[in-house]
């Protein structure tokens, strides 16, 4: 064996996953979305307007996946979004897109340890939630270490746990739901829509988002997964058709259990909507919170393997140091990627004072920042996709974008009115998102040659 395949035996993964699996990744990197932070959509837009935001979001993201699919299938890549924009683009456009995706998919996890701690801290009143966050890195970092197909089996039970306590919730809520609790004050508190009523519903975007986020990341699993032309495509479509009926299902339910407004700013909406209807003592209470953390688990256990894989594919092509491409030798993961995004989320989670601005609770900064990522990888990811249809139109495409070019501009066009909105609502969150931009373009400058040096020892990945 040569240095070169020595070296590149050591930065690659093993394709194990099959396509059931794929599919609880592709929902259970989302579904704690529909437990958690949503909800703080309803503080700027009300249940009304929150729901027309969602249905516009829900729109983008469902052509943006049909779309996304194409390029997945044809670049099954563990870095995602950064090889499909590097292809497309150039060095320079593989780092804005492994950037940004970095950014979402390393700012998410604490968000959701935050509401693991909020759901702890209901059963456990003396819990210190920042605790119960650290511990539940500690854990599911573990789990993502010891192999990705243990990883991606407890991913899917985990996933069809958190489904059924949603239908377990709509189910237990519906006795008490009413359309009049749900329209009362919907629209930014007011009863009936006015131009007044505009602004919150694009201030409420970021949380509409947050119903869908991170759904991309299968697209990290593409190089662990059998057979990904076949296999991604089911997952993805099949995937985002789950997530869009358990959104629409958990806010109308939730919505119209009560006063919605006491769920505006709370990391643990569903439980306190079923206090609502069946009381502070209730079995069904203490189900909710117990089987719920299944729901947060699963996306916060998904979103630690599709950052590693982020982290690692980026170091594997010397954009971040190559130290953290490397892979464990009995495991074959990649440990010190899933180690680094740890310790960037358990910092973020003691930040308080530094994330705590404008106002905002810190879960929803640390969401905001995380959609900020999002989005400018899914403009990039959009673009991508449109220059390698001009560039390279004899490319393998198995999976190819239905109803072309209508369906990606529209998933750009949402994407952008979507960029623009929360600069515009989030300018202090906006300035740090694109000082990280910054910092990492000036280390990116600074590495050419090494990045020169990988292409030459283990070849273009």
């Amino acid at each position: 064996m040569n240095a070169s395949s020595a070296a590149g035996k050591h930065h690659v993964l093993k394709p194990v996953l099959g396509t059931l699996q794929l599919w609880g990744i592709a929902v259970g990197l989302v579904i704690s979305g529909e437990y958690f932070g949503w909800s703080y959509g309803w503080a700027t837009a009300g249940t009304l307007g929150f729901t027309i935001t969602s249905v516009f979001i829900a729109a983008m993201y469902a052509t943006f996946i049909f779309s996304f699919t194409e390029l997945t299938t044809s670049i099954p890549h563990a870095g995602g979004p950064f090889a499909y924009s590097k292809r497309a683009f150039g060095p320079t456009g593989g780092y804005l897109a492994g950037a940004a995706t970095l950014i979402e998919f390393v700012f998410a996890p604490p968000a959701i340890a935050l509401a693991i701690g909020a759901y702890l801290n209901v059963q456990f009143a003396g819990l210190d939630p920042k605790m119960a966050a650290l511990g539940a890195y500690l854990i599911f970092m573990t789990l993502n270490i010891v192999g990705v197909q243990i990883a991606a089996t407890f991913e899917l039970a985990v996933t069809l746990l958190a489904i059924f306590e949603l239908l377990v919730f709509m189910g237990v809520v519906a006795p008490g739901f009413s359309l009049a609790n749900f329209t009362k004050g919907g629209w930014s508190g007011s009863d009936s829509f006015s131009l007044a009523s505009v602004p919150g519903m694009f201030a409420a975007i970021p949380f509409a988002i947050w119903f869908f986020l991170a759904i991309e990341g299968v697209a990290m699993a593409a190089e662990e997964a059998k057979d990904p032309r076949r296999s991604i495509p089911i997952a993805y479509i099949t995937g985002i058709l789950t997530l869009v009926v358990l959104a629409i299902g958990v806010m109308v339910f939730a919505g119209g259990a009560g006063d919605w407004t006491k769920l505006a700013n709370i990391n643990d909406p569903l439980p306190q909507a079923m206090k609502m209807i069946v009381g502070d003592n209730s079995g069904w209470l203490h189900m909710l919170v117990w089987l719920g953390l299944f729901g947060l688990v699963a996306s916060f256990h998904g979103i630690i393997l599709g950052y590693s894989r982020q982290i690692f594919a980026l170091a594997r092509e010397a954009y971040l140091p190559s130290y953290f491409a490397g892979v464990h030798p009995r495991f074959k993961t990649p440990h010190r990627a899933i180690l680094a995004g740890g310790v960037i989320g358990i910092a973020a989670i003691f930040s308080d004072e530094l994330i705590k601005i404008g106002g905002q609770t810190l879960t929803a900064n640390i969401v905001t920042m995380a959609v900020f990522g999002a989005i400018l990888m899914y403009i990039l990811s959009m673009l991508s996709l449109f220059r390698l249809r001009r560039l390279e139109p004899d490319m393998v495409r198995p999976f190819r974008a239905p109803f072309y070019p209508y369906f990606p501009a529209f998933a750009l066009f949402g994407a952008l009115v979507c960029m623009a909105t929360m600069i515009f609502y989030n300018p202090l969150i906006f300035g740090i998102f694109v000082l990280f931009l910054l910092l990492g373009y000036g280390y990116f400058r600074l590495t050419g040659r090494q990045r020169d040096e990988a292409i030459a020892l283990a070849g273009e990945h």
